[in-house]
């Protein structure tokens, strides 16, 4: 059941792909986004916390550091991504005691 963001590469780089056809709407943002939420709200307090201390100190994967420079740079994508996870993802940090 644990999905790790680096399995969501593919995805990513179709992300990178996509940017440049699409104009207001990203559908693999919405694609990779609605994996990450389903992987939180799939997950129990203990998988997140297990996998949270796993990853302490671990460098990002190359996948991961281009997708975080290209929401990085593209502000619409950005705002599209961070719209659809933000809300699942806090509630259930918060449910598990993982933010204040």
């Amino acid at each position: 059941m644990k999905i790790r963001i680096s399995s969501l590469a593919p995805l990513f780089v179709l992300l990178c792909m996509s940017s440049a056809g699409a104009q207001e709407q990203f559908p693999v943002v919405d694609m990779v986004a609605n994996n990450i939420v389903m992987k939180y709200q799939n997950s129990s307090c203990e998988q997140l916390w297990q996998e949270r201390a796993q990853k302490q100190g671990k460098p990002k994967s190359p996948e991961e550091e281009k997708m975080i420079q290209i929401l990085r740079t593209d502000q619409a994508m950005r705002a599209e991504f961070i719209d659809k996870i933000a809300a699942p993802i806090a509630n259930k940090m918060f449910e598990c005691g993982m933010i204040p």
